[in-house]
């Protein structure tokens, strides 16, 4: 048997303590808030979980589905257990291309009677209104605007770019014809691109006893999350994976180092191609190192960036999929081991050289994405 203990943070407590409160949520997210909290065995537990057989009587649902909230919570974070999407283990995508798009349309909309501007909140809460979503909190409304760089709070106006996309597809060839270059040890091409995990224990419990079969338990613990930095070569199949607790400017900026004075210290320029995030910035240098190092580092680098919803154009991204399917596929539940399964995956796969063969060109891409390219009238 499988056990799943639940330890809620204060922010998580007071966030479904509001669903149960507030009335305006669905039937699904407040059933959830309330096994959650009544089971919350963490420290800011108010002292009254109830047993399962009591929140059976009183929501009038099987053990089973309790069981199936817990072991979400636990495998696919707080934010995946109150949504309506049910996310794989592998990798929680908290919203996916449709509510993202219909929660940026919104966004670039005339806010409610009433109401001067679009708050995270009311966004939130328009969303669940309009039925779009059962449950989505205001953390990840402004993770989604922020990615799409949106800020419904300041005065300025934003739009919905349109279909077709000059500043798109004259980034993305860009990073297509750095993808064509030959291998030049002299100026490798490197990817670089990050991900979140979350740390979960797995403990065994209930050894057999003299009279009985053996039987063996399991409880999962959930321990917070690390952030995994990738950076891999395609042409040359090397890669360097870095573990680190937060993923701040200053991580990065360390992170980007590392790949500059271990990996390529010969090498004259490292054009690094990247997603457009703002913590991937050269400013992060001059946050982190004295300005004679930081401006030593950023000569060292050519920034290439992928298009806005273009991360896919990202090879590391690639190699993050390799990561998980191969070596994070299941439960690890503290830093210290998943850096030690990291270093053999990342031993074992620079030994073999595994490379990546990329064969998406820019003809291709005409073609293939013909509708995001601007009309010429001659």
């Amino acid at each position: 048997m499988i056990h799943y203990t639940i330890k809620l943070s204060q922010t998580e407590v007071e966030e479904l303590n509001g669903i149960i409160s507030k009335g305006r949520h669905t039937s699904q997210a407040f059933r959830t808030a309330y096994i959650l909290l009544n089971c919350d065995k963490g420290e800011f537990s108010d002292d009254t979980t109830i047993k399962n057989a009591e929140i059976t009587k009183v929501l009038k649902i099987g053990e089973r589905t309790i069981g199936r909230v817990k072991k979400k919570f636990i495998e696919e974070g707080f934010e995946s257990v109150l949504e309506r999407r049910v996310s794989s283990q592998n990798y929680t995508k908290k919203v996916d291309g449709d509510i993202e798009a219909k929660l940026v349309k919104l966004c670039c909309s005339e806010p409610p009677e009433g109401f001067s501007k679009w708050s995270l909140r009311l966004l939130a809460d328009r969303m669940v209104e309009l039925e779009y979503i059962d449950y989505i909190s205001h953390v990840t409304v402004g993770q989604v605007l922020k990615k799409n760089e949106l800020k419904p709070w300041k005065v300025k106006g934003w739009v919905i770019p349109p279909e077709q996309s000059s500043e798109f597809v004259a980034n993305m060839e860009y990073v297509l014809d750095v993808y064509k270059m030959p291998y030049d040890e002299d100026f490798p091409v490197v990817c670089m691109d990050e991900s979140p995990k979350q740390l979960i224990q797995e403990v065994a419990s209930t050894p057999i006893k003299p009279g009985q079969e053996a039987r063996m338990d399991y409880e999962y613990i959930r321990h917070g999350m690390v952030n995994i930095f990738m950076a891999n070569e395609p042409l040359k199949g090397k890669r360097l994976v870095e573990i680190t607790q937060r993923k701040t400017k200053t991580d990065w900026a360390k992170f980007i180092k590392r790949i500059a004075d271990e990996v390529y210290p010969q090498a004259k320029k490292i054009k690094l191609v990247m997603d457009n995030f703002k913590t991937h910035d050269a400013s992060a240098f001059y946050e982190t190192f004295e300005p004679q190092e930081a401006k030593r580092l950023r000569d060292r680098f050519e920034f290439v960036y992928t298009p806005k919803h273009g991360s896919w154009l990202n090879m590391a991204e690639i190699e993050l999929h390799v990561l998980n399917g191969q070596c994070l596929n299941r439960h690890i539940a503290s830093e210290k081991e998943i850096k030690s399964e990291v270093d053999a995956w990342q031993n074992h796969r620079n030994n073999k050289t595994s490379k990546i063969n990329w064969q998406f060109t820019n003809d291709q891409a005409r073609i293939k994405l013909k509708r995001l390219y601007p009309s010429i009238t001659t």
